[in-house]
């Protein structure tokens, strides 16, 4: 008994001793930081770190991507320390810096009498393109209740920038400080203002090159826009991001107790804040106090959204704002990005089987990423892996989309 006792106090004299070195020292407390991060290590660079899967039934689609968007074929490496998607979901807008863009307001009247905000980045000082009548245009659409001033529209606008081309962000109606004129905000599933919005600025420069890209909800109703014009579009090509394939799908994770108390909420409050300040023009129609009371984004969709654009029901609007209903019938090419971890869009409802029957469309899935995540690096302040997906793929579309509508 005696020689345990002596053996324990040794050791425990010991291990003192190692706990008093520290991390600066060689003994078992730097063996086991030492151990545990090559573990880490390991674990990050066999699981965690991989080559995106992509989806594209076009070989000559594929080849082109292969060599004028390469980062699509890469190893994408998500930030060591946060890769997890809801966590990279929440962080990303506090950790990315929010680059200054100086834009031009446009306000567009509508045929229903409403009217629609447009912030332009006209990049005039473009080098490369010094003749406006024939720069280069991206059409930007935020998510849900996201404007021109969201960190991932300034981060594309950024890149944009650099490659001498102009920008134009589409503000849903009532969100970016503009005045409802009617009683009618907007959905995923009607692309009314959408359209108007495409013609007023082609028509604006219509030997242009023009091209758009959607985030979010943004992308949803660009893609329902597609699927509902086919080619007959001036845009040459369209870029996704993170995009709810499936509403009912969406709406069940977000659902979920952690996701709900995560994501949910918030999102449902936000919806209810973009609407508030134009309480009086709405409650024409609506019974605000009972809007006002969801708890969640389909409650808020069964009162106000599926109601304003005439729904029988919350699944006739769901069914309806389903970009994977429409997918067969774009007729550009356009490149979609998830991640499989993305609560918004969740794995199982990617239609991959349907985007290989359609050859102009091509889905890049990563492992990681979240929703509108996809930070890399130690420190990802400034550059993620979907403005880099972003960057490349509209210059290969401006710069050699001749190699791909000959599809």
């Amino acid at each position: 008994a005696m020689d345990w006792q002596v053996l324990t106090r040794e050791l425990s004299l010991y291990l003192e001793s190692q706990v008093r070195v520290g991390f600066l020292g060689s003994g078992v407390g730097l063996s086991l930081v030492l151990g545990f991060g090559v573990a880490y290590a390991c674990y990050y660079l066999n699981s965690i770190a991989k080559k995106p899967q992509l989806v594209a039934s076009n070989d000559r689609f594929c080849r082109f991507l292969e060599e004028y968007c390469p980062v699509v074929t890469e190893t994408y490496y998500p930030t060591i320390w946060c890769w997890e998607g809801r966590v990279q979901t929440l962080l990303r807008p506090f950790i990315t810096s929010r680059p200054q863009v100086q834009y031009r307001n446009e306000l567009i009247k509508t045929a229903d009498g409403g009217q629609i905000s447009l912030d332009w980045f006209d990049n005039n000082d473009s080098s490369y393109y010094p003749d406006a009548s024939t720069r280069p245009t991206i059409l930007l659409l935020p998510g849900l209740t996201g404007t021109s001033k969201e960190s991932y529209i300034l981060h594309m606008i950024h890149q944009s920038e650099t490659l001498g081309y102009r920008c134009v962000v589409f503000n849903n109606r009532g969100i970016a400080g503009e005045e409802l004129l009617t009683p009618r905000t907007y959905c995923a599933a009607n692309t009314e203002d959408l359209e108007a919005v495409i013609h007023h600025v082609h028509s604006l420069h219509p030997s242009a090159p023009f091209m758009a890209a959607g985030v979010s909800m943004g992308g949803m109703l660009l893609l329902n826009y597609l699927g509902k014009t086919g080619r007959d579009t001036p845009l040459m090509a369209a870029a996704i991001f993170s995009a709810g394939w499936n509403v009912f799908e969406s709406v069940e994770s977000l659902e979920k107790p952690l996701n709900w108390l995560l994501f949910n909420y918030y999102l449902t409050t936000c919806l209810q804040s973009s609407i508030s300040r134009h309480r009086q023009m709405l409650e024409k129609l609506f019974d605000m106090d009972l809007v006002m009371k969801a708890r969640t984004v389909r409650e808020f969709d069964k009162q106000f959204t599926s109601v304003m654009f005439g729904y029988h029901s919350i699944d006739d609007y769901y069914e309806d704002a389903s970009p994977c209903r429409k997918l067969k019938s774009v007729g550009i090419p356009v490149l979609c990005l998830n991640s499989v971890d993305d609560v918004f869009s969740p794995a199982h409802a990617i239609p991959v089987e349907t985007a290989k029957q359609n050859a102009n469309v091509a889905l890049v899935l990563t492992s990681c990423g979240g929703h509108i995540g996809f930070l890399e690096g130690i420190w990802p302040r400034k550059c993620t892996y979907m403005d880099r997906v972003f960057k490349q793929f509209v210059q290969a579309v401006f710069e050699h989309g001749n190699k791909i509508f000959s599809m």
